[in-house]
């Protein structure tokens, strides 16, 4: 019997997967289904770890729409590595186990056509310091600045336990204490408290420390790139986009990945993953939905549907309900840079819905749920860290006399597996919610094939050939519709070489069609009213015509760098 998907797992459906194993788990694919599958990588990290970049579907060199989908940017979020090792799985089972994949015969037969590019894991360095050690780091761990004058924290392992994880010190001055109903818990401090009362400082030392002035903790302390800062469009500087780094895509890993996609226009859709949060972030970044495309937005109802139904997890505006500081948009994002510029039906899911399972009221905004976690919020989930995440959040505090600061306590605190990812036994079903909803949104691709093909004996050995040119999908041959303004985006072309026979107009060898409408529309247009009957006319179609003089075959590659190609030979 060929090789079960089941027998080639990893694990990652249950289990955090290290960048060992990561790249074993892509290879074991590789080697298993060859005819479906291949690995490379588009960077290498200056740890010396390879961004890998897996490629499934059948003919991986015939141009076609595919789909992107990436995980892990920022180091801590692990669960994203998990999703999209689960949707590259579930799209192998496709092509090596039909028939079993849990979705509508008709999505099936469109995704079989479709190309799936998957980056399992952007940052591996990031990743691997935050599977070994457990310190906190946004996306890479490296700082490769010149200006080092200024005191501040180096997180990192002092009491030689192999993890570095939180640090507080007993000050009066403290805004955090012990709730009296779960020792060892800090909560924010009230009036009514009666100490001690605690400072928290991540576990490491202070470089340029003067034995007096205590730095504030900074989360880009000593590793100040956040890759979801670093992409070209709408990039601005460090003064102004924390994280930005010195220049877009200065970082290997951006880098790779803009060059890559760059070179791959048949990206329609993208999928970029996160944690944590539980939410789906669409476009647009920088404006309020008045200024967008109002036919893009409708398609995003069509994908905000999906996830209501497969995940429960609700949709957002990035503008309208995702800014930190009110009227300043993010700069440099990955998904501004997918959707602006590479003019794709991208979007980022925030998985773990923690907030949700805290019982916490929806905010306004639902930005404002990270900074709404009140004190009973706290102690919920120190609870259910207890009874359902085997108290992997909250472990004891130890006592350590620090080399700087003197006597501390270590510990505490580890938010790896409860606040930054979900918990174990809940990281398979997850992964089974995400991919029933983003298989849905590949199913959306054009798909352009040649219809009726008409030969027309006229005088003098000339053949009239008329050949229909039909996009049958549910978007257009230019994706999204604000998609049509970018200068890669051409319109659908044919191309027609002849075979002992000629053409009587050699410049009609080459014939620009123009784009193919697709047949959805998105949701909430009015579509479904019956008020006014009527649909588009047949904007899906297109004519080639072509005088053929004599006998013997006309070659036709019909279609466009997005939409991606067809061939035919026709016999005259």
């Amino acid at each position: 019997m060929p090789p079960s998907l089941a027998d080639r797992s990893l694990g990652f459906r249950q289990t955090y997967l290290d960048h060992e194993r990561l790249t074993a788990q892509l290879h074991t694919w590789a080697e298993a289904f060859p005819a479906v599958c291949r690995v490379r990588s588009i960077a290498r990290t200056p740890e010396g770890r390879d961004v890998w970049l897996a490629v499934i579907g059948r003919d991986p060199d015939r141009v076609r729409p595919a789909v992107w989908i990436d995980g892990n940017m920022h180091a801590a979020e692990l669960a994203g590595s998990s999703v999209a090792l689960a949707i590259a799985e579930d799209a192998l089972r496709l092509h090596v186990e039909p028939g079993t994949l849990d979705v509508p015969e008709t999505v099936a037969e469109r995704l079989g056509e479709i190309l799936f590019y998957v980056v399992p894991r952007i940052s591996p360095d990031g990743a691997e310091t935050v599977l070994r050690v457990g310190r906190s780091v946004r996306s890479v761990p490296r700082d490769t600045r010149v200006e080092r004058g200024r005191p501040r924290w180096l997180p990192g392992d002092v009491d030689g336990d192999g993890v570095a994880l939180a640090m507080r010190v007993r000050d009066p001055g403290g805004e955090l204490v012990e709730a009296p109903e779960f020792p060892g818990l800090l909560v924010e401090r009230t009036l009514e408290d009666h100490g001690p009362f605690y400072k928290l400082y991540p576990e490491g030392m202070i470089e340029h420390y003067d034995g007096k002035r205590i730095p504030a903790p900074f989360f880009l302390g000593d590793n100040p790139i956040d890759l979801n800062r670093n992409f070209p469009w709408s990039w601005a500087p460090g003064h102004e986009q924390v994280g930005a780094g010195p220049f877009p895509a200065s970082e290997p890993e951006a880098r790779g990945v803009v060059e890559f996609t760059t070179a791959h226009p048949e990206i329609f859709a993208w999928l970029n993953i996160h944690t944590f949060g539980g939410v789906l972030i669409r476009p647009l970044g920088h404006a309020p939905d008045a200024k967008m495309d109002q036919e893009d937005l409708a398609i995003f109802r069509q994908v905000e549907a999906w996830m209501t139904e497969h995940t429960g997890y609700p949709t957002v505006s990035g503008h309208e309900e995702f800014l930190y500081e009110p009227d300043k948009p993010l700069r440099g994002d990955m998904t501004d840079y997918a959707y602006n510029q590479r003019g794709a039906l991208a979007y980022v899911i925030e998985l773990w819905d923690l907030f949700k399972r805290l019982g916490m009221e929806r905010p306004p905004k639902f930005a404002q749920y990270y900074e709404r976690v009140s004190r009973a919020d706290i102690l919920k989930l120190a609870r259910w860290d207890q009874e359902e995440n085997a108290g992997r959040t909250f472990p004891p505090w130890r006592p350590f006399e620090h080399p700087q600061l003197g006597e501390v306590e270590i510990g505490g605190i580890d938010p790896r597996v409860g606040i930054w990812n979900p918990p174990l036994h809940e990281l398979g079903r997850m992964c089974h919610t995400q991919a029933q909803a983003f298989l849905r949104v590949a199913a959306l691709a054009p798909r352009i094939r040649i219809g009726d093909v008409r030969r027309d004996a006229l005088a003098g050995g000339v053949t009239r050939v008329e050949v229909e040119v039909v996009n049958d999908g549910y978007l257009g041959s230019y994706g999204v519709p604000s998609a049509k303004k970018l200068d890669f985006n051409e319109p659908i072309y044919a191309t027609a070489t002849t075979e002992r026979c000629e053409l009587v107009d050699a410049g009609a060898a080459h014939q620009t069609l123009g784009h193919l409408d697709g047949w959805g529309h998105g949701l909430h247009t009015g579509q479904n009213l019956p008020a006014y009957p009527g649909t588009r006319g047949n904007t899906h179609v297109a004519f080639a015509s072509y005088l053929v003089r004599g006998t013997g075959a006309l070659e036709l590659r019909i279609g466009s760098c997005r939409a991606g190609f067809v061939t035919t030979r026709i016999t005259i």
